[in-house]
């Protein structure tokens, strides 16, 4: 969403990853001035998604551009209000989601009876709006929450890459040939 809305050129955001950007720019904008539907309400698991969101999201900022009669790549007058809504629609699918997977393991005695803890972390618990709200979540259910310190709230991607650094130096897993290996789409 942050490079859809070329947030890379927004004065205030030239300097930040996507998703700090989004959070920066929501502090401000007015969350209530778009609604996104949220995805997989039809589905009674744990599971998330995004795709779906992020179609309305695209969507909507097509819209706007279009009432505005800016380019794609400009900076819309409304991307406060677009990065709030979205922030909103995301925290309250994880928030959703989380919840549900809470009860499903209370459900199931798959936790301790007391001092549940719920874990987040990556890129997400970087995120003070969405933090807040899985705090408030986690506080409304007697668990405990643990996220490491912003800082080290890194991209999943650079955990996975750096894992794989570390596993070469240590020379575990490493592939020396790639011949006999099959490539299929999802």
């Amino acid at each position: 969403v942050a490079r859809r809305l070329s947030l890379r050129k927004h004065p205030e955001c030239h300097s930040m990853a996507g998703g700090k950007a989004i959070e920066h720019l929501a502090q401000t904008g007015n969350q209530d001035l778009l609604t996104f539907r949220l995805p997989m309400q039809q589905y009674r698991n744990c599971d998330f998604s995004f795709s779906g969101l992020q179609n309305l999201v695209y969507n909507a900022i097509a819209e706007k551009e279009k009432e505005e009669g800016i380019q794609e790549g400009e900076i819309l007058s409304s991307v406060k209000d677009v990065a709030a809504a979205v922030q909103h629609a995301v925290a309250v699918h994880i928030i959703q989601r989380t919840y549900r997977a809470m009860l499903f393991c209370i459900k199931n005695s798959m936790l301790p009876s007391k001092n549940a803890t719920l874990v987040v972390s990556g890129g997400v618990a970087s995120n003070q709006y969405i933090r807040k709200g899985l705090q408030n979540l986690a506080d409304a259910n007697d668990f405990a929450l643990l996220c490491p310190p912003p800082r080290l709230c890194t991209d999943n991607g650079v955990m996975i890459a750096w894992n794989g650094i570390e596993r070469l130096r240590a020379g575990l897993g490493v592939l020396h040939s790639t011949a006999g290996i099959r490539y299929e789409p999802r």
